[in-house]
């Protein structure tokens, strides 16, 4: 074994990857080991200051004839005074075809939820790529995350096997159709982790949970890999579709790729500063996809969405058990309803998911519910790009939200009701699977009407009188009993808007 320790922060090289500043360190070389027969081990030690890039990486010279790459890493954690942020590191890596953003070198991240990993050509740990250890230089990628005031001490331990390579697998996909049902409503959770990223369930657990939870369809969303792709096949069948996708995880927020080609990879290595963003949500369109930006006002670090709603398809306004975060994303959602209007430009529709990681999580808590014409990854994304979906927290929970004048128009979810200004109009709500539950109706104005609660069974329908004048838009909200004081309960389900008048 040997040991290196990186030089200090003012001698080593800071380039620019066409977004954040990156950090380069001195390559860990293996050329006089070249074709010895056993293992061969580098570990090598450094500091990381406050401040660091948000990408550090070391480069490590592989030689030939190398069969597996394997990495291991600790870092300290030093107590810190309250309110301040400690160390967290995380790591990936790239292949000999290098670290250009938006390139071919990727070969896997794993954030902060491993400390070690192996990529070889006959397989990989879950979150990387199996595929040829190609001599070249690879480069280890390093994520300080948060860095502590005292700085974040790492060591980094490499070793290389040498042998016969083994064969590449061919990566199986799951198919982009399921039996279905026709033109109907189809229930899905678009954003989970597995163990490819930092979820502790097998995708096997996964699949079998949407199943229970009565879901038909899910999509693969890891952090920032596209591992998980190859590994579905086996478990979609004609009661789930299984749709493809990534959580592309910068230090500026989420972005669910919902629904990608297969094989589709995301660059995540860019905040909102370098305006790099629009080029990736470009490249999830050409690929099949949807950008739907996750929990937008989450409080975790690097969770609060900073991109703006340009170029989002939908957004996920609810995402896990109900909390103040949902609330506000849920308000300001609203607000981008009525600049729509008054702009008279297009909308984005709302969308709610889990985000299950692990037990306890709630697969399928809330869904997003979306009226297709058939159970297939098109005509999926087709029902949730034009809104018409709701979100319920289960699927013992059904809605029937709409609108009608008095000439027999009629509008559902994500449709417009053509009426003149002062026509009256009907908007009705039948609900099922909501014991005790409160409807309200909320407009461009505000909450306008919000009703008796439902009976204990859950089932009822609740109607209200508007016109077009009156309101631009409505949607109906399913809110619980609130434990106390003035805000309203959490909610049960809510819907898209039906918009009202003519454009």
């Amino acid at each position: 074994m040997c040991e290196d320790d990186h030089a200090g922060i003012g001698r080593r090289a800071v380039f620019v990857t066409g977004a954040a500043a990156a950090l380069t360190l001195g390559t860990v070389s293996f050329a006089s080991a070249a074709g010895g027969p056993a293992p061969r081990t580098r570990t090598v030690r450094g500091t990381l200051p406050p401040g660091s890039p948000d990408f550090v990486y070391v480069p490590v010279e592989v030689p030939p004839g190398v069969r597996e790459l394997r990495v291991s890493y600790t870092y300290d954690r030093p107590a810190v005074p309250a309110g301040t942020q400690g160390n967290a590191l995380d790591i990936g890596v790239f292949d000999e075809r290098g670290t250009e953003l938006g390139g071919r070198g990727f070969r896997g991240w794993s954030g902060g939820a491993r400390t070690e990993f192996f990529v070889r050509a006959d397989d990989a740990t879950p979150g990387y790529l199996p595929g040829p250890v190609r001599a070249g230089t690879w480069h280890i990628a390093l994520g300080p995350y948060t860095v502590a005031p005292q700085g974040l001490s790492y060591e980094l331990t490499i070793t290389l096997t040498y042998g016969e390579p083994g064969d590449t697998p061919r990566p199986v996909y799951p198919p982009a159709r399921a039996k279905g049902r026709g033109r109907a409503w189809y229930r899905g959770d678009c954003h989970l982790h597995s163990v490819h990223s930092d979820g502790r369930r097998t995708l096997a657990e996964i699949a079998a949970l949407a199943r229970a939870a009565g879901l038909d369809f899910i999509n693969s969303s890891e952090h920032n890999t596209h591992s998980a792709h190859a590994h579905w096949a086996d478990l979609a069948g004609d009661d789930l579709l299984i749709m493809l996708g990534e959580e592309v995880t910068t230090r500026n927020g989420h972005v669910v790729a919902l629904g990608t080609d297969p094989g589709t990879f995301v660059d995540w290595r860019y905040r909102a500063r370098d305006n790099r963003f629009g080029r990736f949500a470009r490249q999830i369109r050409r690929a099949g996809g949807l950008v739907v930006p996750a929990h937008p006002h989450a409080t975790c670090i690097g969770c609060n969405w900073k991109f703006g709603f340009g170029e989002a398809d939908a957004v996920e306004v609810w995402n896990g058990p109900y909390t103040p975060d949902d609330e506000v994303a849920l308000a300001d959602w609203d607000g981008m309803l009525v600049a729509s209007v008054r702009e008279g430009r297009g909308w984005i529709p709302a969308m709610g998911s889990s985000d299950a990681h692990r037990d306890p999580d709630t697969i399928g808590l809330p869904q997003t519910v979306v009226l297709a014409d058939d159970l297939t990854r098109e005509a999926i994304q087709d029902g949730i790009r034009a809104g018409r979906s709701y979100v319920a927290e289960s699927a013992k929970l059904t809605l029937t939200f709409t609108a009608s004048g008095g000439r027999g128009e009629h509008a559902g979810i994500g449709e417009r009701l053509p009426v003149a200004p002062d026509t009256p109009v009907t908007v009705r709500l039948s609900v099922t699977g909501a014991p005790r539950c409160t409807v309200r109706f909320v407009t461009d104005q505000g909450v306008l009407f919000t009703s008796a609660p439902l009976p204990v069974s859950g089932t009822g329908t609740v109607e209200w009188h508007t016109t077009a004048s009156y309101a631009a838009y409505v949607r109906a909200e399913l809110r619980h009993e609130a434990a106390a004081g003035p805000l309203p309960g959490a909610l049960a389900a809510f819907t898209n808007p039906v918009f009202l008048g003519r454009r």
